[in-house]
């Protein structure tokens, strides 16, 4: 599979990615958790079938320590028991928030408050925002068809 354009070459997509990665990296120096970031960033690609970011994420967590186990049982956290109950109101909290169409309501009360009593307004603030930017990571590369699989880890 080839990606329909490239997307990492082009320079106005490259405009468009240095904005979005400089958002991300406010998020990456928040005290929102590092372990739970690279949770949210799997679960969300997962979610929006992202090869190409599913392939990132799996690999700088496991490169930053992540076990293998953990990361296996990312998509069916609701059955694991290796996640905290922080994490797991993440990862419920990425679901919501992955799933808008799904779900008239958006997030409900009850996943918000599951978040809001493991983090502080400003790891909040990180979460909502990691997630609506995989999000747009996610769709720029299933839209483009961006190929997965060749990541090597802190390559981005």
């Amino acid at each position: 599979m080839d990606a329909r354009i490239d997307f990492f070459g082009n320079p106005f997509a490259g405009k468009v990615l240095r904005h979005i990665n400089s958002a991300n990296q406010l998020v990456v120096d928040s005290t929102l958790p590092a372990v739970t970031q690279e949770l949210v960033k799997i679960r969300a690609s997962q979610i929006n079938g992202c090869g190409f970011c599913t392939d990132m994420h799996t690999k700088d967590a496991a490169a930053a320590g992540e076990t293998q186990l953990r990361l296996n049982l990312v998509a069916v956290w609701r059955e694991a028991t290796v996640f905290t109950e922080a994490e797991r109101a993440a990862l419920e909290l990425t679901e919501e928030g992955s799933r808008l169409a799904d779900a008239a309501g958006g997030v409900s009360d009850e996943t918000w408050a599951r978040a809001a009593a493991h983090y502080d307004e400003d790891q909040l603030a990180a979460l909502i925002s990691l997630i609506a930017i995989i999000n747009a990571y996610n769709r720029i590369n299933v839209i483009n068809r961006q190929p997965a699989g060749d990541y090597v880890p802190g390559q981005f």
